[in-house]
């Protein structure tokens, strides 16, 4: 529960031929058995996510990939699985070995500047190697590059710096949920309900990231069940700054709060911190619209089961 979302993680993928080391590089650079690793080409069948803290980056996801020149019909469907994942893809690692370049390392590079994802290419197994630079096929000369050995650990403090300098900016500022909204000291009281749909013994992670992110900014934080909610206003000299709420419970808590005190739920923190919340402002207003006999595409988001407390 205390891990970020996918969603506001760096995604890492690591792409190149099989036995190239790709897993044994990742391995390395999270400094922990991540991926199996084998002499066996084709180890890796699907692909991998590790989530980590990786500094300084902070939170991201490495993708450890099927190798692109996997054969037959089986490692056709892998290499797709693979090129799949571009698009969820921040950075690039192109991992190869012993100079080797051709139409496999060409091919991922083309789609990787096609989607303009940055990418690292990383001469792996050095330590085997009597590669040099001055021997560096035509093809590779200009591209990022890094010599490294996922065995001996040469290269890979390499690898990190060109990660953060390669990464989006935005990515080591890190954006907030509710801290920014705000007063100084200021008093947020997040409304939770326990009840079926809840995770037994946790909270679920978006109310995990509000009560992280109102402690990183210094604020008061009162977390309360919708039973209570007149109880935490009672104890508090002055109104909070602002309540926030789950969704079911929000027209409830709207009756129990007074009209001066702003109040939200954790899904229009998340769509304002991930996503365009005017245009979704301005979407939900077209509600008013409507007339008899409209039609209304109605998405449901989540991956769980339906159960009986859920909204959805």
């Amino acid at each position: 529960m205390l891990d970020a979302p996918k969603g506001l993680r760096l995604h890492i993928g690591l792409f190149g031929r099989r036995n190239v080391g790709k897993s044994s590089l990742l391995n390395a650079l999270a400094a922990q058995s991540v991926s199996i690793v084998s002499d066996t080409p084709g180890t890796t069948t699907d692909p991998v996510e590790k989530t980590l803290e990786f500094a300084p980056l902070g939170p991201v996801v490495f993708l450890d990939t099927a190798g692109l020149d996997d054969e037959g019909e089986l490692g056709t469907q892998r290499t797709e699985r693979t090129l799949a994942v571009l698009p969820r893809t921040d950075m690039a690692l192109v991992v190869t070995a012993e100079n080797v370049w051709g139409h496999y390392e060409e091919t991922i590079v083309s789609r990787l500047r096609e989607q303009a994802i940055p990418f690292l290419v990383v001469m792996n197994k050095t330590e085997s190697s009597v590669a040099s630079k001055d021997r560096l096929p035509d093809a590779m000369r200009g591209l990022p590059m890094v010599r490294a050995s996922a065995k001996t650990g040469e290269g890979l403090e390499t690898i990190r710096r060109e990660l953060v300098r390669l990464s989006p900016g935005e990515s080591l500022h890190k954006a907030q949920l509710v801290a920014d909204l705000l007063p100084e000291k200021g008093v947020v009281i997040l409304v939770v309900p326990i009840d079926s749909g809840a995770p037994k013994g946790r909270l679920i992670l978006p109310q995990v990231q509000t009560i992280r992110d109102a402690l990183d900014g210094h604020k008061l934080c009162l977390v309360v069940t919708e039973g209570e909610l007149g109880a935490a206003f009672a104890c508090l000299k002055e109104p909070p700054a602002l309540v926030v709420c789950d969704s079911q419970v929000v027209r409830r808590v709207a009756l129990e709060t007074p009209q001066s005190v702003p109040l939200t739920t954790f899904s229009i923190l998340m769509a304002r911190l991930k996503g365009d919340l005017p245009l979704l402002a301005a979407g939900a207003a077209a509600i008013g619209n409507l007339k008899p006999g409209d039609s209304v595409l109605m998405m449901e988001a989540c991956s769980h089961h339906p159960q009986q407390d859920d909204i959805g």
